[in-house]
């Protein structure tokens, strides 16, 4: 258990609630409502750098807290956006899609990765942006990666985040271009744009640029996507686990070693069973993901906070032409399985 003072945690707290406030209001605007409130959270805590290096040492204790525990609590309080009902409803066809779309999408990407340069870690996390949900799917499939080395793994998830999130941004750019070029009706663009895209920010931002049809499709397909973050979760942390332990005792025909279960990925399966089947209101619904997002902005400013982002530019090369690849070939299947099937 991480043992730090009451003064650090309220100096990281302050410090870590401005970013998170700043960077929902400045998701907002236009343009900026392309990156998404997260990613700016984090870019606004690395800005939070050239703060007093005192101040900063004093929080340090306090930021590793956020950066973890209120990850946790964020996504679990992010399952009351995710309605079963309406996913149950839109049918078997788009929870099978989103289920090819991402498993498609991490191992192509996994993959380009490696084959470019780019560590496990730093691979995989970047696969799992791609293929999920972004930064939220950067960020929790991150604990399931034991690491001694800490302050690389920071590294590798804000070099994760940075691709999604630019891959995200451009893409949503390129499938709105597309729209007019391929004569797709607003359903079809929706479902194209929560398939492809990474950010729920990206999909709501393509969707609603077309309609309600769009936007609902994008939604629906976009969550189911993120439905799928538990179980992707469990399988990276089995699949790391299984990889170091034959690494330490050779080609083991067992594993030993305790099964890492995400525990705080039950909770938001448990959170999204709650807000489908249980009588919240939409405003009571609403206020629950506003939470959510306010605590995730927290721990992507905590994360900002405390890496080296000068590394980061160093390393960058092999991801981004990994995603950039998958991220093309994503979005040609997309557009197909959108004309074929819906």
């Amino acid at each position: 258990m991480q043992i730090f003072s009451k003064k650090s945690f309220w100096i990281a707290s302050v410090m870590t609630l401005i970013c998170s406030v700043l960077g929902s209001t400045l998701a907002k605007l236009p343009y900026l409502n392309l990156i998404g409130a997260l990613v700016i959270s984090l870019l606004l805590g690395i800005a939070m750098q050239v703060t007093p290096t005192t101040l900063r040492d004093e929080a340090k204790s306090g930021i590793g807290f956020i950066s973890n525990k209120f990850l946790r609590l964020g996504i679990i309080l992010l399952g009351f956006r995710l309605n079963l009902a309406n996913l149950a409803a839109s049918g078997i066809k788009t929870i099978l899609l989103a289920a090819c779309v991402v498993t498609m999408t991490i191992c192509l990407t996994y993959t380009l990765s490696r084959k470019f340069g780019a560590d496990d870690e730093l691979a995989i996390l970047a696969a799992c942006g791609c293929g999920i949900c972004g930064a939220a799917a950067v960020m929790g499939v991150s604990p399931q990666i034991k690491t001694a080395d800490e302050e690389r793994k920071r590294e590798n998830e804000v070099l994760a985040v940075a691709v999604v999130c630019v891959m995200g941004t451009l893409f949503t750019l390129v499938d709105i271009a597309l729209k007019p070029l391929l004569h797709m009706t607003a359903p079809e663009f929706g479902i194209m744009a929560g398939g492809s895209l990474h950010e729920i920010a990206h999909a709501v931002a393509a969707g609603g640029a077309f309609g309600q049809a769009s936007l609902d499709n994008a939604l629906i397909m976009k969550l189911s996507r993120v439905l799928l973050l538990a179980p992707v979760a469990l399988i990276v942390g089995y699949w790391y686990q299984h990889r170091i332990a034959k690494a330490n005792q050779g080609a083991a025909n067992t594993v030993s070693g305790k099964l890492p279960i995400p525990w705080f990925l039950a909770g938001f399966i448990m959170t999204s069973i709650l807000g489908t089947f249980l009588p919240f209101s939409k405003g009571a619904l609403d206020w629950l993901v506003q939470a959510a997002y306010l605590f995730l902005g927290m721990a992507m400013a905590a994360l900002g906070l405390s890496v080296n982002f000068k590394v980061i530019f160093k390393r960058g090369g092999a991801v981004f032409g990994a995603a950039i690849i998958s991220s093309t070939c994503l979005l040609v299947f997309m557009i197909i399985m959108s004309k074929l099937l819906f």
